[in-house]
């Protein structure tokens, strides 16, 4: 039972698989926003003598069970990658383990590298899914380079894309990724041609566009007040946000292996819906909630990101997480401008803020006299602290003298 992705790794692995092991190759296609059509996906593997080949589209199911609530956690590993990529990974290994026992297959392969974390994601959650069966990862074992790979697709008769010469590309409806090539120089900007969703921001429109988003429960239900499915309303914001060159990132990610990587990603959708959410969560939340949150969001960000989506600890957090969002209800008016986003309003029936207590100019409830003896015990121990510290300095002086 191999992962087919219908790409170059994949492709070389089913002819590899067929002459190394002499198997018989079930291969399945689970499509969670890729850009390759289905059909032709399946003609290609057909072609490469494959048993059977399934065909999945899971991208509703990718929407409402596993980006919803990364949006839910605020999920940004080093507090800028969406994890697009990560998301889909246990989704597509709990279709594959499906499969697999309905097919009786005895092993379960995917294209993961040695150098990467989707190895993690898939053999983690295959042993979890699927504990009986053996996992194979070709990539780890034949440690071909890319060029090694493209010659022995043209050997076995395998097309090649220009784009597998190039990149190396991973897509979901949450994000697209960029590897390889000239983006492995960290000190050189991206070319323009490693991106596909988002204009460059000096050619995006001289125009800003605003955009509103409602939540309900914490996650998004409507853009520009109408009411959309989770699939269409990302897709929507997709466009909307990289035609004005919203959603680029470029940083240096710490791999689950260890390995510092320079990463090249395109989030539209992801970078303006989360940036909108936290912003919802401060105006309808205590400080204390926030500041608590803050840690369990990274906690399971962490545990997506590095394999343990089966943990039950991920589902321990989501039961603090929903209950967090109970309040999270309201609009976030979104300005959007040359690959800028700028949070430009926002409104809740839950909201904490209070005009009347925050405006200078009217008489409010707020008792300023109040605030004189809270500043005395806020800053008790901090003053006691410094008298302390200033009386054994001069008692040091006096001392010395």
């Amino acid at each position: 039972m191999l992962a087919y992705s219908g790409g170059l790794d994949t492709s070389v692995m089913i002819k590899w698989l067929q002459e190394k092991y002499n198997a018989e190759v079930i291969t399945a296609t689970v499509n969670v926003g890729q850009p390759e059509d289905l059909a032709e996906v399946e003609e290609k593997a057909n072609n490469l003598g494959v048993l059977k080949h399934y065909s999945i589209d899971a991208k509703e199911e990718f929407a409402t069970d596993y980006i919803f609530p990364a949006i839910k956690a605020n999920a940004l590993y080093e507090g800028k990658y969406p994890i697009s990529t990560t998301l889909s990974r246990p989704l597509i290994v709990a279709k594959m383990a499906e499969i697999a026992e309905k097919e009786g297959a005895t092993a379960l392969a995917h294209g993961c590298t040695g150098k990467g974390n989707d190895q993690v994601r898939f053999d983690i959650s295959i042993g979890a899914l699927a504990p009986d069966l053996k996992i194979i990862a070709p990539v780890r074992e034949w440690n071909m380079t890319r060029d090694e790979e493209i010659e022995y697709a043209k050997v076995h008769g395998i097309p090649v894309s220009t784009a597998s010469k190039k990149y190396s590309i991973d897509q979901s409806i949450w994000g697209r990724s960029i590897e390889c090539g000239v983006l492995e120089d960290a000190s050189k900007e991206p070319p323009e041609d490693a991106f596909e969703w988002t204009t460059a921001p000096e050619k995006a429109p001289n125009t800003p566009e605003y955009v509103t988003i409602e939540f309900e429960a914490g996650v998004p239900v409507a853009l520009n007040n109408e009411a959309l499915a989770p699939l269409s309303l990302i897709e929507k914001l997709n466009k909307t946000a990289g035609k004005h060159g919203v959603g680029r990132i470029d940083h240096i990610e710490d791999r689950m292996v260890g390995i510092k990587s320079r990463e090249i990603y395109e989030c539209p959708a992801a970078t303006v819906v989360i940036d909108a959410h936290k912003d919802l969560e401060k105006m309808v939340m205590t400080r204390h909630e926030v500041l608590f949150k803050q840690q369990i969001d990274a906690q399971w960000t962490f545990l997506a990101y590095a394999g343990l989506w089966l943990d039950p600890l991920r589902e321990d957090l989501e039961a603090f997480i929903n209950k967090s969002q109970e309040n999270v209800n309201g609009k976030v008016r979104v300005k959007l401008y040359k690959g800028g986003l700028h949070i430009v309003g926002r409104s809740s029936p839950m909201s904490l803020y209070d005009q009347n207590l925050v405006n200078y100019n009217i008489k409010t409830s707020f008792n300023q006299a109040y605030s004189e003896g809270f500043i005395q015990l806020w800053g008790l121990q901090t003053r006691m602290h410094n008298i302390l510290k200033r009386k054994a300095k001069e008692q040091k002086t006096k001392s010395g003298a």
